[in-house]
């Protein structure tokens, strides 16, 4: 079943919603990430600087995924250009639309996903 011109124009005001709030998340939690404490002083206990290095270091780590997501959203968009979007990259396979409606960003089939993931592709 090929995708619908209604259908990928649906898709790209999606994906294109999900990139700028994927985009907004990741600069703001980079923002939050390095920016100093201004009110930290010789008063603050050991353990709660410590704290706040690991809340710091779980929002960058957070962040890197992010990016991967916003990448993979961009590859999609890229792909509606392309003219190929609902195509598995792997296997030229269709695309089932519950997996596009599920995850839009989606760029292979269940099956494709799974042998990369596995280390068979």
């Amino acid at each position: 079943m090929t995708l619908k011109k209604a259908d990928v124009a649906r898709f790209r005001k999606r994906l294109e919603e999900m990139r700028d709030q994927m985009s907004n998340l990741i600069r703001d939690t980079t923002e939050d990430a390095k920016t100093t404490d201004e009110t930290k002083g010789y008063s603050q206990h050991q353990a709660d600087e410590g704290t706040d290095d690991f809340n710091r270091t779980i929002s960058l780590e957070v962040t890197s995924k992010e990016f991967g997501i916003l990448r993979q959203i961009e590859r999609a968009i890229d792909k509606i250009n392309d003219g190929t979007y609902g195509i598995c990259d792997i296997t030229g396979e269709e695309i089932p639309l519950a997996r596009l409606e599920a995850i839009p960003y989606a760029t292979m089939t269940v099956k494709a996903q799974e042998k990369l993931e596995k280390g068979l592709l």
